[in-house]
């Protein structure tokens, strides 16, 4: 593979950065981290001190809660 970054698109991603879940969501970036550190969150996958958003359960999750 060059050193060119693969483009994929969002929706097509497993996984999303915060900034890509904000954008794509139109969910602030502050209001996504704090859901982020609550215990239990059913979408965030930590690898070291990053986290990263599951697309498909932060997409279930937002069409079953009416309040973040």
């Amino acid at each position: 593979m060059d050193k060119e970054r693969l483009e994929i698109p969002v929706w097509e991603k497993m996984n999303l950065t915060v900034e890509e879940a904000a954008a794509y969501s139109n969910i602030g970036i502050r209001t996504l981290q704090d859901k982020l550190r609550e215990p239990g969150c059913p979408f965030v996958i930590k690898i070291g001190n990053r986290k990263l958003v599951k697309r498909k359960a932060f997409e279930k999750y937002i069409e079953q809660n009416i309040r973040l």
